[in-house]
């Protein structure tokens, strides 16, 4: 039996800007604050993701953009990853540090659900984890030909109906999740 680990991707201030306005950001900031914390009480990890943008000149470790948003309280016993794309497995230490906590069972939320929320969970599928999207612990932002709420909606139908590899894939709410930790 492996352990679980909370993925929280790209929760980083350079996304949640005026000029790029994520749906609801304050209750999945609330929510992902309250799971991170439920986690840690019950000796599960952590993971805060942050990309580096650095290739395209955005996202620079250690500048304001990357930084986590201030709202997200991270302890020190969290563990941080660098991601380089949207797949946050691709070229990052993130399966090595699974490996390393016997961890199989991740519980996925951040931002952008239709990027890299999106990708990681096609690549924790292949790779054969059992997944828990948060369905209320993801955000992104309105898009030219579809709102926020729409892309969110659909992309947990998405999850919800996908056939697993080895592993298996659940979208439940935050309630359901935090009722059961």
């Amino acid at each position: 039996m492996g352990h679980k680990a909370l993925l929280v991707i790209d929760m980083q201030k350079g996304s949640f800007t005026p000029e790029t306005p994520r749906h609801d950001t304050h209750g999945v900031i609330n929510r992902i604050n309250l799971l991170a914390d439920r986690f840690r009480t019950s000796g599960n990890h952590v993971f805060y993701i942050q990309h580096d943008g650095t290739k395209h000149n955005e996202f620079i470790p250690n500048t304001e953009p990357w930084d986590i948003v201030s709202e997200l309280q991270v302890s020190q016993e969290d563990i941080l990853i660098n991601k380089y794309a949207n797949d946050v497995f691709y070229h990052s230490n993130l399966k090595s540090e699974l490996e390393t906590h016997h961890i199989n069972k991740l519980y996925i939320t951040g931002c952008a659900t239709d990027f890299c929320v999106e990708a990681t969970i096609q690549s924790a599928l292949a790779k054969d984890y059992n997944i828990t999207v948060v369905k209320d612990g993801h955000t992104t932002g309105n898009r030219p030909h579809l709102n926020a709420e729409k892309i969110i909606e659909h992309y947990n139908w998405v999850w919800q109906n996908m056939i697993p590899t080895k592993g298996i894939i659940k979208v439940e709410s935050f309630e359901a999740i935090i009722n059961t930790l």
